[in-house]
């Protein structure tokens, strides 16, 4: 079970579906690989997908600061492992890069510790969830569809079986143009449908309120990163002002970072990021928010935060958008509007071997 080799490859991978966050967005799929050989021949795998650049910066940081921390290490102290990686990292971390790297990390030891045990991630960790099964909802109605295509793409959600969809709003228009994208979204979908609103931090605290009382009319399910992660007292005067609840936490890192929430917890949902962390650190945000009666819906990420979902007390929801659905030799797929974590040991993913053999950046 000792670490004897860490190898990290990088991937560049066209998008099968684009995601339109704004109307020129055009970068590929840039995926950092992460894998785990322990001297008994398991070899457990991590992966990031980054969405803006840094995938050569992160590499680097494993290369040079965390690797040396983890080779020699014993798989079964993963979660000593994690805090002596932040440890050795602290002055030039805590957030960025440094725990990006830890995280892809994080995620490869928890897979080979899975392996070891023969047992997928959600019965190592005690299968909190009878049958492991979670609700999802679509994501990716971006706002560079224009409202007619995020319409269009939610409707196509709504006829796989899915009772709940995300859209987004800021950035690119007015205010009166997202609520009239809000509206005309609820006036196609009808009221069964959930409407989550995705701001991006797009706002200040004043806009939110405003635009969010207008969106009160619209019986939205969520309003989603108003403002700048850094913003705490915008996020409780926001929460404070309006009926829709109030989320966030996919920009924020570690539970150390979302501490404020924790202390003052007025936001009912959180929804963390694996790269933010990994699979130590989520688990670790779900325990601190369940005792202070807080709700995790994961960001992004679905084939693999089912398996965190499923061994937690206080799972609420998973994003489900297919980003990575084509990448994976057994891809995690809804069944209507469900999803359900693998029972293949660890977390139960590969890359198809093509992909990384065609995609790897030399």
């Amino acid at each position: 079970m000792i670490v004897k080799d860490i190898r990290t490859t990088c991937l560049s991978i066209p998008f099968t579906d684009p995601p339109c966050w704004s109307a020129d967005y055009n970068r590929p799929r840039e995926i950092l690989v992460v894998e785990i050989e322990t001297a008994s021949g398991i070899t457990g795998m991590g992966y990031l997908m980054v969405l803006s650049g840094g995938l050569r910066t992160i590499q680097a940081c494993i290369e040079e600061l965390v690797a040396p921390v983890v080779l020699g290490r014993n798989i079964a102290a993963v979660e000593a492992i994690w805090q002596d990686i932040w440890q050795a990292t602290y002055w030039v971390g805590r957030m960025g890069v440094s725990v990006f790297a830890q995280s892809a990390i994080d995620i490869a030891l928890w897979d080979a510790l899975g392996k070891h045990a023969g047992l997928p991630l959600y019965q190592l960790w005690g299968g909190a969830q009878d049958d492991g099964v979670i609700a999802s909802y679509g994501s990716g109605c971006w706002r560079g569809l224009g409202q007619d295509g995020m319409i269009e793409k939610a409707k196509a959600y709504i006829d796989k079986g899915f009772d709940a969809i995300k859209m987004q709003t800021g950035h690119m228009y007015d205010h009166d143009t997202d609520v009239a994208n809000v509206a005309a979204m609820r006036d196609a979908l009808g009221d069964a449908v959930a409407i989550m609103v995705d701001v991006n931090m797009g706002w200040t605290a004043d806009e939110a309120i405003e635009v969010g009382r207008r969106l009160d009319d619209y019986n939205i399910h969520w309003l989603e990163e108003p403002v700048v992660a850094e913003d705490f007292a915008g996020y409780f005067r926001i929460a404070d002002a309006l009926k829709t609840r109030v989320v966030g936490g996919e920009s924020h890192f570690t539970h150390h970072d979302l501490a404020p929430f924790f202390d003052n917890p007025k936001i009912p949902i959180l929804q963390p990021d694996m790269m933010r962390g990994g699979l130590t650190q989520l688990r670790r945000i779900a325990i601190l928010a369940h005792a202070r009666g807080i709700r995790i819906a994961p960001h992004l990420f679905h084939e693999l935060m089912v398996q965190v979902m499923a061994a937690i007390p206080n799972p609420d929801v998973l994003e489900y958008v297919d980003f990575l659905d084509d990448v994976w030799v057994d891809p995690v797929l809804p069944e209507g509007k469900m999803l359900r974590p693998p029972n293949r040991p660890g977390h139960g993913l590969a890359f198809k071997p093509e992909i990384l053999r065609d995609y790897a950046i030399k």
